[in-house]
């Protein structure tokens, strides 16, 4: 017997684990990561607290292994919710390896997942507002990151001679934009609805890391114009995550969802001392 109301949390972490935590009562749940050991101490934890947890590893560059997640989710329940919080930071990783699983990552989860997910389902893609923080791309460059087929994205002139990884972080996640609105689309004719949420500074082991990086000041110059002042928590994007995967946005599709504390607004009005 399958169970129905199947909650799929890819990328553990801090703001994935948040997710399963507060969304996790009442629902199967499927964590799935490419960190073996992450995946298993996760699934311990929220199993000891009562919630019926199941396990998958994942490569989301890899388009064999997000297809077989997706086909595996299908055999535990209708595929209600899906949560895409799986990523890489500048600090943590190369530029190849951010195109590779930021942005190739994404595409390949929101067609897998585009494909099985129920009517009245919703998803959430985790991008950042390092995506609200690029110049915008031209026409061309958004057609092109919103419908290039996911194998075929590394390819696109855009991305030629990105090296940098802070750069590489940046265009991933406007292409994250771009790909969700284009996704909603498809994701509708399932009558299902499909989001981003743009995190700013978050208290998770990704974030620490970039804040004790070379790029740490500038963050918490930021952090401190902000309208809140403060660095955000993963519960902060678990709680936008329910209401975007919730009954209370129904009508919310093909959209992102800045939860930064409010660094972009403050950016953008020009708010000393950025």
């Amino acid at each position: 017997m399958t169970a129905p109301n199947l909650l799929v949390v890819i990328g553990v972490g801090g703001m994935g684990y948040a997710i399963a935590r507060r969304m996790g009562s009442g629902r199967t749940v499927l964590l799935a990561d490419y960190n073996d050991d992450t995946l298993a101490s996760v699934a311990r934890s929220l199993s000891a607290d009562g919630h019926q947890v199941h396990t998958r590893g994942v490569d989301v560059s890899a388009p064999e292994s997000v297809r077989a997640l997706a086909e595996y989710a299908t055999t535990l329940g209708d595929v209600a919710q899906v949560a895409h919080t799986a990523g890489l930071s500048p600090a943590q990783a190369s530029a190849q390896a951010i195109l590779a699983v930021d942005l190739v990552g994404v595409a390949l989860v929101l067609q897998e997942f585009g494909n099985v997910v129920t009517s009245g389902g919703a998803g959430v893609v985790i991008a950042s507002m390092a995506g609200h923080m690029f110049p915008p791309l031209t026409v061309e460059q958004e057609h092109a990151l919103a419908h290039t087929p996911p194998t075929e994205l590394l390819g696109l002139d855009i991305l030629a001679g990105t090296t940098e990884p802070g750069t590489a972080y940046g265009i991933a996640k406007q292409a994250n934009h771009v790909r969700v609105r284009a996704a909603s689309a498809s994701w509708g004719r399932r009558g299902a609805r499909i989001n981003s949420i743009s995190p700013g500074v978050i208290s998770t082991p990704m974030g620490q890391q970039e804040l004790a990086s070379p790029v740490g000041d500038g963050m918490r110059a930021m952090i401190a114009m902000s309208g809140t002042g403060r660095i955000g928590t993963p519960d902060d994007i678990a709680a936008a995550t329910e209401f975007l995967l919730g009954p209370g946005a129904a009508f919310i599709t093909g959209t992102d969802l800045l939860v930064d504390g409010g660094v972009i607004a403050a950016m953008k009005a020009g708010t000393p001392p950025f």
